[in-house]
């Protein structure tokens, strides 16, 4: 189930691309997000998230998110349309060592010299994607890697959130953001005329990011977290092949080093961190440095 929710993100992404193609970034956005919003409000009604009662804090923290997230949507696509789609997604990836970085700084957790070290080799793997200097240097990474930083925020956010608030009605606010921000812009945007073709890799997109966020609550909602979250990494290899067949991207020897890199020191930091939670469980004190 997790693989099924990284293909479908991953085809999501390849969709997309070749919408934007023919129609820019703003009024692909709306499309899509208008398709979203009728789904999830669809889940929303079905399963009664529309009488949950939210907090003012909620309120807020729900407009962080959802702005986080708009940021995050209009950095990765913009990357995304202009660079291969298998280097954006590794980079994408780096946002779990982001993650853990972040909560070393910002929330006091203990991160040893294991973690950091496994921090500063998948950060490496960053950089021999994007390559800063280089004659090959794309400015367009600097842009995914803001998007990760957006999706850092927007993480962060979420564990905010009140438990028993219901997640359709986060993601329909999510959505809901997503299509007023685009549709505002685009309104200073010239509208190409909307081929079938085109509306057919929206509804495509729209589908298999349906696929993503369904296969993905599932799976976290049965799967034991130790298991599953490796399985997270199985995008870069739906990200390869969609790049491959739709787009002829073959990514080079660095770039394929660097996702390497990435995934490798994000496993490690993963198996690290629920080794140390197990000791803690099993009643030890987890040291200060693991």
């Amino acid at each position: 189930m997790m693989t099924a929710s990284m293909a479908g993100f991953a085809f999501n992404d390849g969709m997309m691309k070749m919408a934007m193609q023919t129609l820019p970034l703003l009024p692909a956005i709306l499309l899509r997000g208008l398709l979203m919003c009728a789904l999830l409000a669809a889940i929303c009604l079905a399963t009664g998230a529309f009488r949950a009662r939210t907090t003012r804090r909620d309120r807020r923290l729900i407009a962080q998110r959802s702005a986080a997230e708009l940021g995050g949507t209009l950095c990765f696509l913009t990357a995304l349309n202009n660079m291969p789609i298998a280097s954006a997604t590794a980079i994408l990836q780096s946002l779990p060592l982001a993650v853990t970085l972040a909560a070393a700084l910002f929330l006091g957790e203990p991160v040893g010299w294991r973690r950091g070290l496994a921090l500063v080799v998948g950060f490496a793997g960053v950089l021999l994607i994007v390559r800063p200097g280089a004659d090959s240097f794309d400015l367009y990474a600097l842009l995914a890697l803001a998007a990760v930083g957006f999706m850092l925020v927007r993480d962060l956010t979420t564990r905010g959130l009140s438990p028993d608030l219901p997640s359709s009605l986060v993601s329909l606010a999510t959505a809901a953001t997503l299509s007023v921000a685009a549709a505002v812009g685009s309104l200073f945007v010239d509208w190409p005329p909307v081929t079938a073709g085109t509306l057919g890799w929206i509804v495509a997109a729209a589908l298999f990011l349906i696929v993503g966020y369904m296969a993905g609550v599932a799976t976290m909602r049965v799967g034991e977290i130790g298991f599953i979250s490796p399985f997270r990494y199985s995008i870069l290899v739906f990200a390869g092949l969609t790049g491959i067949a739709l787009f002829d991207e073959i990514p080079d020897a660095l770039s394929l080093a660097g996702a390497a890199l990435i995934v490798g020191s994000g496993l490690f930091t993963f198996w690290r961190e629920q080794r140390v939670a197990a000791r803690f469980r099993a009643g030890a004190q987890p040291p200060a440095r693991t």
